[in-house]
């Protein structure tokens, strides 16, 4: 989908009319081929160089909407990381706790500053105030870009973008499908309201937002323009939508020759039914979980029906294979949630968590089910999830320790027993109690020999003790104390000057 504003749409005799790209046109394909270039062309440099190449394809260009359109869509191929000698928020904290020390009010002062912090950090003055803020969008650099699409499937995929935005401010829509089955489970995977009618040009899905049965509303516009990808999969297919154009009731229509799906699937963003899932998914995303948070997993066979839970989260350890479902039962009507009760009755063999809103009063019911219950009224508490989620973590670390072999051999040269418990999905103690046949223990690091007999050439007795830290960061060892004591020296401290390293 595009932003609402990169629409491009004509209001010529009271319609709505997206204005899709001209398919034989050179000049529309030359287009295409010249911005998927400059992504192509700028891996490894900082966006805002990016920015600049697109910005003249723009001036050049009689439709900078479509140049934009096209961007937008590629921007979501690319990969963007900071890169930068020191960590940007370090440099400045740094910078600016050195500053705060003088005083900064003039040039001369700053530079002093500079100087200061540049001395601690180890690095050049010039160097760090060149990588204070990196971290800035404008600054990050492209490290990947994943062409999916040729030039002519860019096409496609703008076009069907540029319909479902049109579709944002949809209020119902009307679907005659040559694969009405496809489209019906698509209506009901989304939470929408249909019902079938007859038709002179044959039958026809109407589709509403539930809203619908009591007042106008533009709120399911999004669920709209995400069912378009499935109609549009169909070989035949014609779609008239109400348009709430500002006010203003347009009318929309489109059919298979208007809008195709790629071969491709682009990456869908995490779209959300209320405002509860919305926060729910904010908040616990923020935690940094060993927990992947997966939006509207797949159907669970209920019986002769099937339910589509809200979230899943797996265990990101995918050797475990565990997956815990989660539904957010909100404010329903009584009927509703009876028959949403019925369905789970019927799930077997499935991990569920619900989150119940407080007022429905079902919270036993749903656990005489085998189901765990969690109450919540207005946002869901993530210690609530949080705390049922850790009942299943012990066993599966559990379970990841006992298929470990009793001698590890890490890739790495340099590896920290927390990184590799973590790659293991198993608790720092099951590492401990491994052996580690080409790795010297080294603290809580594990070293090969002879990175420690590189090391040892490069230090003396007599070297500062941040020189000796700037040695051992070449190979990534943070652990300065653990590697100086293993190696037979120790720290000589000078007051606040710092220490020099002595033998023991």
């Amino acid at each position: 989908m595009l932003t609402k504003d990169l629409l491009r749409v004509s209001r010529a005799s009271g319609g709505y009319h997206p204005q899709f790209v001209d398919h034989a046109s050179d000049d529309h394909r030359a287009l295409a081929a010249r911005v998927l270039g400059v992504y192509q062309g700028h891996v490894g440099e900082q966006h805002e160089a990016l920015d600049e190449a697109l910005t003249a394809i723009e001036r050049e260009s009689d439709d900078f909407k479509l140049v934009r359109g096209f961007a937008k869509l590629l921007e979501r191929e690319a990969v963007f990381e900071t890169q930068s000698p020191i960590e940007p928020v370090h440099a400045r904290r740094t910078v600016f706790e050195a500053a705060k020390a003088i005083g900064v009010v003039t040039e001369s002062e700053r530079t002093e500053a500079l100087s200061r912090a540049a001395e601690r950090l180890s690095v050049s003055p010039d160097k760090l105030d060149a990588c204070l803020y990196d971290d800035l969008d404008a600054r990050q650099v492209m490290t990947a870009f994943d062409a999916r699409w040729s030039p002519d499937e860019l096409l496609d995929q703008y076009d069907l973008s540029l319909a479902q935005t049109a579709l944002f401010d949809a209020t119902d829509v009307r679907v005659r499908s040559s694969d009405p089955k496809a489209l019906v489970s698509a209506v009901k995977r989304l939470r929408l309201m249909y019902e079938i009618e007859k038709t002179d040009a044959g039958r026809t899905v109407h589709i509403t937002g539930p809203d619908a049965l009591f007042r106008r509303s533009r709120r399911y516009g999004t669920r709209f323009a995400r069912l378009l990808r499935t109609i549009a999969r169909a070989p035949e297919w014609h779609l008239q939508a109400s348009i709430d154009d500002r006010g203003t009731e347009r009318r929309l229509q489109l059919t298979h020759e208007d809008v195709s799906v790629p071969d491709v699937d682009p990456v869908t963003e995490m779209t959300f039914d209320s405002g509860v899932e919305s926060d729910f998914a904010a908040r616990f995303l923020s935690l940094d979980l060993d927990w992947t948070l997966v939006r509207e997993p797949e159907p669970l066979a209920a019986g002769a029906h099937v339910v589509i839970p809200d979230f899943a989260f797996d265990w990101q350890p995918h050797s475990a294979d565990f997956r815990v479902f989660f539904e957010i039962m909100g404010f329903w009507t009584p009927a509703y949630v009876e028959k949403k009760l019925s369905r789970l009755a019927d799930l077997e063999d499935v991990e569920l968590l619900v989150a119940v809103d407080e007022s429905l009063g079902v919270g036993e019911q749903i656990e005489s089910l085998d189901h765990r219950a969690i109450p919540y009224s207005g946002t869901v508490r993530l210690k609530d999830v949080r705390d049922a989620l850790r009942r299943h973590e012990a066993e599966l670390v559990e379970q990841s320790a006992d298929d470990l072999p009793n001698e590890l051999v890490p890739t790495h040269d340099v590896v920290t027993l927390e990184a590799l418990a973590t790659e293991h999905a198993v608790s720092e103690s099951a590492i401990e109690a491994k052996t580690f046949p080409e790795h010297a223990r080294v603290g809580r690091t594990l070293v090969r020999p002879a990175v420690l007999e590189r090391i040892s050439e490069q230090i003396e007795p007599g070297m500062s003790l941040s020189a000796v830290a700037t040695v051992l960061d070449e190979d990534g060892i943070d652990d300065t104390s653990a590697v100086l004591s293993h190696l037979g020296y120790r720290v000589a401290w000078d007051g606040l000057s710092g220490g020099t390293i002595r033998e023991k």
